[in-house]
């Protein structure tokens, strides 16, 4: 390595900071990752979760990760819902998930274009323990179902559907919560890893567009959350 002189302290390495400050940065991002590993760990999925997550992966649906449920369990009986939107049905996986934590008494309210992956996530919360009157499953895109929801008739929305369409559905989602209700927005931190250049920049566009509204929305108190690709939170005043 080439040094050069110093006066005061004799000869240097020439790279030697960069090279110094460049490690310290990998051994925090190594520390970031262990963490995160760790909160991840922290409650394990039981054999029906995990057998949902699998046959969703299997399908290309993409699942919420396991601390995003965890969230969503926590959210639910945090805030007692006993009313619940949910904008993406899935598998069924965040159903269960938000049912765990809702009271005995609540009706989740799942929106969905896929009719068939609906009926099988019904029957995945059959088979988690709930009644099949406890949830209401509404084919259709969000665009066609949020518009005939009640004004201020729920506790809790979370959006989990088509991403370009996250700034629309949050605004809707706002005037379909009471005061003191939660809209809960997944994977807003994502790193866009889509292929076609022209739907990057859609989904990263709609990401940026949502984070700015619930930051800038006087009506709501924030919270942005570093749970897998990030969980946007917002109480509505």
């Amino acid at each position: 390595m080439r040094r050069t002189p110093d006066a005061a302290t004799g000869p240097v390495a020439v790279g030697d900071a960069p090279d110094a400050a460049s490690d310290a940065e990998a051994a925090r991002a190594r520390a970031r990752t262990r963490l995160a590993e760790r909160a991840e760990a922290f409650l394990a999925e039981d054999e029906l979760v995990t057998g949902l997550r699998e046959r969703a992966v299997a399908e290309g649906v993409v699942p919420v990760a396991p601390a995003t449920a965890a969230a969503l369990t926590f959210l639910a009986a945090s805030t007692r819902a006993r009313a619940v939107v949910e904008i993406g049905t899935g598998l069924g996986l965040a159903t269960v998930a938000l049912l765990r934590g809702m009271p005995t008494d609540g009706l989740l309210t799942s929106i969905d274009p896929d009719g068939d992956r609906q009926a099988r996530a019904r029957a995945a919360c059959v088979e988690a323990g709930f009644a099949a009157n406890r949830v209401r499953m509404i084919k259709g895109t969000s665009r066609q179902v949020l518009p005939r929801l009640s004004d201020a008739g729920y506790d809790l929305v979370v959006v989990d559907g088509v991403t370009t369409e996250f700034p629309r559905d949050l605004e809707a989602s706002l005037r379909l919560l009471r005061p003191g209700g939660v809209v809960v927005v997944d994977d807003v931190l994502w790193s866009g890893r889509v292929a076609d250049p022209v739907r990057r920049e859609a989904v990263a566009g709609a990401l940026r567009e949502t984070v700015r509204l619930v930051r800038e929305d006087e009506r709501l108190v924030p919270l942005l959350l570093p749970v897998a690709e990030g969980l946007l939170c917002a109480a509505r005043r």
